[in-house]
């Protein structure tokens, strides 16, 4: 099993955007990239703790390659607007990619320059290694299945 941590934005779409992919055998939303040991959901949203909110993605290559993964990363969101995707601002939103081996570093690098030269637009998107993968909140983790199961229990219950 192959893992990656992805930040395009806020979190949850990026969990269920992510874990639809064939071959992507877990998502866990968190936060990385930051100077903050153990933070909270509200340390990150504070903006001082340095943290992105992130999906940790565990695949199996031999389903889906990391760039059928960097391919989606770039579609879901936009890597040129710096520190917000949206209408959510703040450096936890910013667009990342935290590699674990040397061969993902070389891939996203290739493919962060090949869309900007497709966009001509300046790709904001930090690729660097992996530092510490701190697990956010269990109430985050698959929060659009909790919200559909939950709003869709409301609704047979009126």
């Amino acid at each position: 099993m192959s893992k990656v941590i992805f930040g395009a934005g806020c979190f949850w779409g990026v969990q269920d955007d992510l874990g639809k992919i064939k071959g992507v055998k877990k998502t866990i939303v968190g936060y990385s990239g930051g100077h903050y040991k153990n933070p909270t959901y509200k340390d990150v949203c504070s903006d001082i703790t340095g943290h992105a909110e992130v999906v940790l993605v565990e695949y199996d290559e031999k389903i889906v390659s990391f760039k059928e993964l960097l391919g989606k990363f770039w579609e879901m969101h936009d890597p040129t607007t710096g520190d917000r995707q949206g209408v959510d601002v703040g450096s936890q939103y910013r667009s990342v990619i935290y590699y674990y081996t040397e061969k993902q570093r070389k891939e996203a690098m290739e493919s962060k320059n090949k869309l900007e030269k497709k966009l001509k637009k300046k790709i904001t998107t930090e690729i660097k290694k992996a530092k510490e993968f701190y697990e956010a909140e269990e109430y985050h983790q698959h929060y659009h299945k909790k919200k559909f199961s939950l709003s869709k229990l409301f609704h047979l219950c009126i």
